[in-house]
């Protein structure tokens, strides 16, 4: 089993980068999380890694903290939830929030998710409430954010990080927004937004 792979990031994807490591090319899938942190490295880096062995391919994940591997971990342990299922979460859902979300019980966040049914998104918080302490960035997060639980929250943070802007930075935006008017538009909300940034 791969501890970390440290080197020259080559290709960098929002699902994939390809890091050279002692003149192999290593594929490593990687989360839209993992993708924000690594915008701002530059030279050798350090993925931690999780190696999923399966008849047809060994397929590497690769994670920026070891909270996200933690999580991601987690999730693969829950019955129905893949390797492919736990990535898409943490592309979704930052590790702190994904936090909030399980220990809060808040089930309508995770099915926000592509994929999440009801059922999946009630045994992930089954199974892993009681497994989950959060972390202190976790604790400074409000439950119940405006928005949080949204279609045009998500929406506007799917449009704004689709344009470039750092998903922490959105989020802390777009909470602003939505502290002040809850019913606001999608469209008035990313204008706004972008006047913000």
């Amino acid at each position: 089993m791969y501890k970390y792979i440290k080197g020259i990031i080559t290709e960098n994807t929002p699902t994939y980068v390809a890091i050279e490591a002692s003149g192999i090319g290593y594929m490593v899938n990687i989360s839209l999380n993992t993708f924000e942190a690594l915008q701002n490295c530059q030279g050798e880096v350090k993925l931690l890694l999780h190696e999923v062995i399966r008849e047809d391919a060994w397929v590497l994940y690769g994670f920026f903290t070891t909270k996200e591997r933690d999580l991601f971990r987690l999730l693969i342990g829950v019955s129905g939830v893949g390797p492919n299922t736990a990535s898409l979460i943490l592309s979704s859902i930052t590790p702190a929030e994904l936090e909030v979300t399980i220990t809060s019980g808040d089930h309508t966040r995770l099915k926000a998710v592509k994929g999440i049914g009801a059922k999946t998104a009630q045994r992930i918080i089954v199974d892993l409430k009681d497994k989950i302490k959060p972390s202190d960035e976790a604790l400074s997060i409000q439950p119940n954010l405006p928005g949080a639980n949204n279609e045009v929250y998500d929406e506007a943070l799917a449009a704004l990080t689709a344009l470039g802007f750092p998903r922490p930075q959105s989020q802390k935006v777009l909470r602003r927004i939505f502290d002040v008017d809850p019913a606001i538009k999608v469209e008035a909300a990313i204008k706004q937004a972008l006047g913000m940034m």
